[in-house]
């Protein structure tokens, strides 16, 4: 079963990144943190980086650990659609603060965690970038 885990997880479209390097060819795959090799030559270290993601899917399935999508596959995670409750009340709220807007429900809460999370997006580069005391 473990092994046919990973021959599936082999034939996902992962992103293999090779770097010239000082007369060698580092590669990695992007999506996989820690799976790299080098090889001297371009076909050697794409050979090799073959052999490095078999090792790592391997050890993470085995491990339990989970393994991230290629990135190519990752944007379908996120339809735009998702499940939320909520409090009775609270629902009461947004949805008279729709009706007070004249839009629907839906674009009010679109609005709502818009506009939150450009607040949590700047608070978090001001932090960043807050000299020390």
């Amino acid at each position: 079963m473990k092994n046919r885990a990973v021959d599936e997880l082999m034939k996902l479209p992962y992103t293999v990144e090779i770097t010239p390097d000082d007369g060698s060819y580092f590669a990695k795959v992007k999506e996989l943190e820690g799976c790299m090799t080098v090889g001297e030559t371009m076909a050697e270290a794409l050979a090799m980086i073959e052999d490095a993601k078999h090792a790592w899917l391997t050890a993470a399935v085995e491990d339990g650990i989970e393994v991230p999508l290629p990135e190519s596959l990752q944007a379908e995670r996120y339809s735009g659609k998702f499940a939320l409750r909520l409090p009775k009340s609270l629902h009461r709220q947004l949805a008279g603060g729709a009706e007070r807007d004249g839009v629907s429900l839906n674009q009010y809460l679109v609005t709502l965690l818009a506009e939150r999370n450009a607040l949590a997006e700047i608070k978090r580069h001001l932090t960043q970038q807050a000299p020390p005391c």
